[in-house]
């Protein structure tokens, strides 16, 4: 008796069994759908009471690809899909063509700045080195669409590394940030399994000018910590202007909504320095951060 012998696998690899499925003999009972292997039953497991099942593995699958990976924490970029890079805003205010659009255009390419400054971050971050056990840390993570998403993916490209797309599928026709590591571009039907995966391994995240889905982002990650269902970590503001014009977040503790106190979980910077400084500052008695 070896040690082979007991720790060897007895059942056949699930893989192999599909593959042997594949090949059955054409007879009216194999060709009905309900012959085939649950797993690989499309139509089944897009049935409406397969929600749970379908919730389970797109939990799973980028969880355990990212173990794979060694991935064990991140540095998360939210911000919005529409702010151009620097060189692209006199194109897009040439191309308006009523005063409207010009305006909107005009406001936009005043934020290409933070086009720059997401990526700047994103070459800091990328560049935190790896530990003696492998494990990786402030990896570089976005929404994997374009704008400041790209910006994120860009930057730990410029420094050679590898770094996060989480898309999400929508009505119209969109495509992952071409600066995706293509292992690591996942796709999610689920919005609140997409945001989970963002938080998951957070270690800091940054948050830029942004519509809906950033404020959705934002707001859910501020609501787990001051509820207590997070510790707390680095949320960066860039863009204090924006903010403040788009959101009175004074006037939510002076009408006592929320704590003056929860106004301490931000923190407002407007260059990749001062945000890297105040991640640096946070963790500045931490022990060295390991594996597992």
């Amino acid at each position: 008796m070896t040690k082979k012998e007991i720790e060897e696998r007895k059942f056949r690899p699930a893989r192999q069994e599909a593959d042997d499925a594949r090949k059955a003999i054409e007879t009216p009972q194999t060709s009905s759908a309900a012959y085939k292997l649950a797993f690989q039953d499309n139509e089944f497991l897009l049935r409406e009471d397969l929600r749970p099942v379908r919730f389970q593995l797109e939990l799973l699958k980028p969880q355990l690809l990212m173990d794979e990976a060694r991935i064990e924490s991140t540095f998360v970029f939210y911000g919005s899909a529409r702010i151009p890079e620097p060189d692209q805003v006199q194109a897009r205010i040439d191309a308006a063509t009523t005063p409207e659009q010009k305006k909107i255009a005009e406001n936009l390419g005043k934020k290409a700045r933070y086009y720059e400054e997401a990526r700047k971050l994103a070459r800091i971050a990328a560049q935190y080195p790896v530990n003696a056990a492998g494990c990786r840390h402030f990896v570089v993570c976005s929404g994997g669409g374009p704008s400041i998403m790209e910006a994120a993916n860009r930057g730990a490209v410029d420094v050679g590394q590898t770094t996060i797309g989480m898309n999400i599928v929508l009505p119209h026709e969109q495509a992952p940030n071409l600066f995706v590591t293509p292992e690591l571009s996942f796709q999610f039907h689920y919005f609140a399994l997409r945001k989970m995966h963002f938080l998951l391994r957070a270690r800091a995240l940054a948050v830029f000018p942004g519509g809906f889905g950033t404020f959705d982002e934002m707001f859910e990650l501020l609501t787990l910590i001051q509820t207590g269902k997070m510790k707390p970590i680095p949320i960066l503001l860039f863009g204090k202007d924006f903010w403040n014009k788009v959101v009175d977040f004074e006037a939510l503790a002076d009408e006592g909504v929320i704590s003056h106190n929860d106004l301490n979980l931000l923190t407002w910077v407007e260059t990749a320095e001062d945000a890297w400084a105040a991640v640096q500052d946070f963790y500045h008695d931490s022990e060295a951060p390991g594996c597992g």
